[in-house]
């Protein structure tokens, strides 16, 4: 008998902690959608159209991850401002080969990566914000060097830092 009250309190214990939000998982799924996302900026850095296709794929799925039912409510309204727009910027960078189409998209999915990690300061790394005034958009960078994704290597230097965004520790 006692030993059926244990497994029935061990059972409980879990339950209740697998239904309890858990922000660490929150956010190292919004930590993985980031570095997903740099996958992209790195690839259309490098002028490289498969690579960029291929992150993308990583980017949606990293995007089905995010734990939804672990978020308050304000991380859940937060969250569906944007989560459908970076899902749909998303596949259009991975359903295309054609760069330029890939790059108009990554300008909308960078300003929504943006909204996201202010809206969710879970970032484990410093990014950047970075703009380029020729193509007039912006980029979420990890590092301080501007490597410009929407001109690669053409005008690889093109931009300034707009913003330091400190890792949350």
């Amino acid at each position: 008998m006692k030993s059926i009250k244990y497994l029935i309190a061990i059972i409980l214990f879990i339950a209740i902690n697998k239904v309890q939000a858990s922000p660490a998982d929150v956010n190292a799924a919004v930590n993985n959608v980031l570095k997903s996302y740099l996958g992209i900026k790195n690839a259309l850095t490098a002028d490289n159209s498969k690579a960029a296709n291929d992150e993308a794929k990583k980017f949606t799925a990293a995007l089905k991850a995010v734990p939804v039912d672990q978020m308050n409510a304000k991380q859940k309204s937060e969250w569906t401002k944007y989560a459908e727009k970076l899902r749909f910027n998303g596949e259009h960078i991975g359903e295309s080969t054609a760069i330029a189409h890939q790059r108009e998209h990554f300008g909308d999915l960078s300003a929504d990566m943006y909204a996201v990690l202010k809206a969710f300061p879970a970032n484990d790394i410093v990014v950047y914000k970075q703009y380029c005034p020729m193509a007039k958009q912006s980029w979420i960078s990890e590092s301080a060097t501007i490597k410009n994704p929407y001109y690669g290597k053409k005008m690889i230097e093109c931009g300034v830092t707009k913003e330091t965004m400190k890792a949350v520790k």
